[in-house]
């Protein structure tokens, strides 16, 4: 009977890529190694946050350990459909109930339900973030005819890719969070709407940024940001484009501003509603906890 092939016997095919599979290998590897980059930035950026609520709960209500902090923020976010870092990033910003508080928020005043209507979208959960983001990010995209784009919210400083659409894997993970030298940064600090005509001749991109918004098919973009009723900006929804752009009429810009208002009004009416509803549940759940 024939012996298993060895090592030796096996063809090189077998052991080694032709010169004409090595490129294909090479990118299969880089898009690897950049999707491990981009989770590890998330790590490194979320995990921080997350441990210093899980200490705060630790504290403030005698739990064993960071395992049990870790599970009642886990279940409060998952029953308020929040996402765990913005409960957590919210458990270390807000003051703590008092000692032995039945209720986190006294007397908590009623914020009356933005109105939606300005994103054409029929009848909305105005409690579902996602479902909200995903609305206005569509009605930026009808607006500016285009089907790619996203949505980046305002985190500790930067902005983070909260919703997309039409966009690259590569696109997504480079702009997970972004701080600078963009054109959707430059609009949450002005506050008003920033056109990128020409990606390729824009001197507003470094020379990475433009080759990955350029890798995605992005030749124009535009930036709109969401500004609450008393001016604070919460992020930007972008639309990419795939041909240059030469502007925009004053009635889709009205238009666009109209949506950016709206969304902003409403994330500032989900901060005092729907997150501090959260919070409460939470001191609820570790309350009982202890019992």
């Amino acid at each position: 009977m024939p012996s298993a092939p060895s090592f030796d016997d096996q063809s090189a095919s077998q052991r080694f890529p032709s010169p004409s599979d090595e490129p294909e290998q090479l990118r299969a590897t880089a898009a690897e190694l950049r999707e491990q980059v981009s989770e590890l930035e998330v790590q490194a950026r979320t995990r921080p946050r997350i441990a210093l609520a899980e200490g705060v709960l630790i504290e403030r209500y005698r739990l064993p350990n960071a395992e049990a902090a870790f599970t009642l923020l886990r279940q409060a976010s998952q029953r308020a459909n929040i996402k765990l870092h913005q409960l957590a990033a919210a458990v270390a910003r807000t003051p703590g109930p008092a000692p032995g508080a039945r209720v986190w928020f006294s007397g908590r005043a009623q914020h009356p339900v933005p109105d939606l209507a300005a994103l054409e979208a029929g009848t909305l959960n105005v409690t579902n973030q996602g479902e909200v983001l995903g609305a206005a990010l569509h009605r930026v995209l009808s607006v500016t005819g285009t089907d790619m784009g996203n949505v980046q919210l305002v985190e500790d400083g930067v902005l983070r890719m909260t919703k997309h659409a039409g966009l690259s894997r590569q696109f997504t993970d480079y702009f997970a969070f972004v701080d600078g030298n963009t054109s959707c940064s430059r609009a949450a600090s002005a506050s008003h709407q920033v056109t990128v005509k020409e990606v390729a001749s824009s001197a507003g991109f470094d020379d990475d940024t433009r080759r990955v918004i350029l890798a995605a098919g992005s030749r124009a973009c535009h930036s709109v940001p969401l500004v609450d009723d008393q001016d604070t900006v919460h992020g930007v929804i972008s639309s990419h484009h795939a041909s240059p752009l030469t502007g925009f009429t004053q009635t889709q810009l009205q238009t666009l501003h109209t949506a950016g208002r709206t969304l902003g009004t409403w994330i500032k009416w989900h901060q005092h509603t729907v997150l501090r509803a959260a919070l409460e549940d939470l001191h609820q759940l570790a309350r009982a906890s202890r019992q």
